[in-house]
């Protein structure tokens, strides 16, 4: 008779895509985010927590790639309805805007922080969960929120570790890059479905100029590409004269460069070197030329004179290109010049419900890929006006503009610099010497507690003390205190700094040691105020 098989255990496995986050990944983040937080509350937003589950209704058809809500989330039916995992913290915030609206204040103001889920392909560093930070302003149509939000993400990065010179926020509009789609015969302001197809692969070419360079993009506003693989990627299918127009705006920031050059060349010499400096790569944004108010100025208002030269044809775009330099100007105002925040036509974002201003913060510093290889860290927040979102619920227009920070990719790039500190520190273990006395040692343990010191017991089994200062190795302690028998009838403890013991052992010299011991024995009632100086010492 065969025997019956127990039940099959489960496999200890985290869920493909998911990750799981140890104590000082933890403890990096909320750090990070609580100095994030700071910044966003002393611009006056307030904190907002929202439900992980929303209705696949109320996220909208706003996932990019998918022509289905429910497709890129996770998603299931309850009681007729279809609920899933926010895909972001934006739609959230739109069914709020819209659903306390008599009681909220307009504008209102919000930032909020946590995880989303994404029902995608997992790859190298793409999670299907991941935290994002956002913050965003709904019910003020003013471009003035937009510049606000640009100048917030830039105190906001200095903040947390990234030097100005080691970023850039890149700010563009949509409504000047529709302007150009309509000069070029691919969007009719009467019928905005019309060439929606077009108009998708037309931006998803050009955010991905970085990438796919010049020749890339053009060839993606024909018939399409191939790449390396020897994949071919469908193109937009437009005419020359069309692909011109769209190639034009791509390549804004070197026509302004040629003029100023061009132009430097017919003017005094004074006013000519101020115009080469301003047009001097453009790229190059933390070059101490523009760090001059004047050149700075001069860049940006070339950059919009080409601008409006290629979509000022266009109500929508002429609109846009005001609008950028309002943005510029408000900026100016604040000190907030081009080497933090600079326009850039090139700035598309990829979602499709962005209607206005939209911007990009690129980490400009160099890290080693897999490879070995020197590159760029890249974009590590982005955001813009969408100024139709709430008008899915209320049927009324109700602007808004906001901005998300990648946290895991801001928490990398603090790494990378070398700015994160991941070796966060342990306890002070209160090490077992006699079962009997347990009591002493938790009233030690409560002492150092009551001070303020993070601290435990050790509550492994006591025979081997050796295995003791091994956990509290391994748990990244500071110190552990020690009281036997013989120290208990001295009314004494022996107080062993391990940070400093660690450190002898690899570097010191016998003459060293002995100056230097890691473990003292110190009077039971200076046990607080012993382990505080060590842990002073090591700050």
């Amino acid at each position: 008779m065969a025997k019956n098989k127990g039940q099959r255990r489960p496999k200890a496995t985290t869920p493909k895509g998911f990750r799981d986050y140890f104590g000082a990944e933890v403890t990096a983040r909320k750090a990070m985010l609580d100095r994030i937080a700071a910044v966003y509350h002393r611009y006056g937003f307030d904190a907002l927590e929202t439900s992980a589950v929303e209705t696949v209704e109320a996220l909208g058809k706003f996932l990019p790639d998918v022509d289905r809500p429910n497709e890129g989330v996770f998603a299931w039916e309850e009681e007729g309805d279809w609920l899933a995992l926010r895909y972001d913290l934006t739609a959230p915030l739109a069914r709020v805007a819209a659903q306390y609206r008599n009681d909220l204040p307009t504008p209102y103001r919000r930032y909020a922080m946590g995880p989303v889920w994404r029902n995608e392909k997992p790859g190298p560093g793409r999670f299907r969960q991941f935290y994002q930070c956002d913050a965003d302003t709904v019910g003020a149509a003013s471009v003035a929120a937009d510049a606000e939000i640009c100048a917030m993400l830039a105190d906001a990065l200095e903040e947390v570790g990234i030097p100005r010179g080691d970023y850039v926020i890149r700010v563009n509009n949509r409504k000047v890059l529709n302007g150009v789609m309509e000069v070029a015969g691919i969007l009719d302001p009467s019928d905005p479905s019309k060439f929606e197809a077009e108009r998708g692969i037309v931006l998803r070419a050009i955010d991905k100029l970085d990438r796919l360079g010049v020749e890339g993009v053009r060839a993606l506003l024909g018939e399409g590409r191939k790449d390396e693989s020897g994949d071919f990627t469908k193109g937009a299918g437009l005419g020359d004269a069309q692909a011109s127009i769209i190639m034009s705006f791509v390549q804004v920031n070197e026509t302004a460069q040629k003029q100023l050059v061009r132009l430097s060349r017919s003017v005094p010499e004074e006013t000519g070197s101020q115009l080469r400096v301003a047009a001097y790569d453009s790229n190059k944004h933390v070059d101490a030329g523009w760090r001059d108010e004047v050149t700075s100025k001069i860049w940006n208002r070339q950059v919009l004179s080409v601008l409006m030269d290629i979509s000022g044809q266009s109500e929508i775009g002429a609109e846009g290109v005001k609008e950028l330099a309002e943005i510029a100007n408000l900026l100016h105002a604040q000190d907030y010049g081009p080497d933090r925040i600079i326009i850039d036509p090139s700035v598309v974002r990829g979602l499709g419900y962005y209607t206005g201003p939209v911007y990009e913060a690129e980490l400009t510093f160099e890290i080693k890929d897999e490879k070995g290889r020197p590159r760029q860290f890249g974009s590590v927040a982005g955001g813009g006006r969408y100024d139709d979102l709430v008008k899915r619920f209320t049927g009324q227009a109700v602007p808004a503009t906001g901005v998300s920070i990648g946290v895991d990719r801001l928490l990398a790039a603090l790494a990378a610099k070398g700015r994160l500190d991941n070796s966060a520190q342990g306890p002070v273990v209160v090490t077992v010497m006699d079962r009997t006395r347990m009591a002493d040692y938790m009233r030690m343990v409560g002492e150092l507690r009551a001070a303020g010191i993070r601290a435990e017991m050790y509550l492994g089994n006591p025979k081997n003390f050796g295995n003791q200062l091994k956990y509290a190795d391994k748990r990244q302690s500071p110190v552990a205190i020690i009281q036997g028998e013989d120290e208990a009838a001295r009314e004494v403890v022996q107080v062993k700094d391990l940070i400093l013991g660690a450190k002898l052992a690899q570097e010191a010299t016998l003459e060293e040691w002995k100056s230097q011991p890691a473990q003292v024995e110190v009077p039971r009632a200076d046990l607080v105020a012993t382990v505080r100086g060590i842990l002073d010492r090591h700050k």
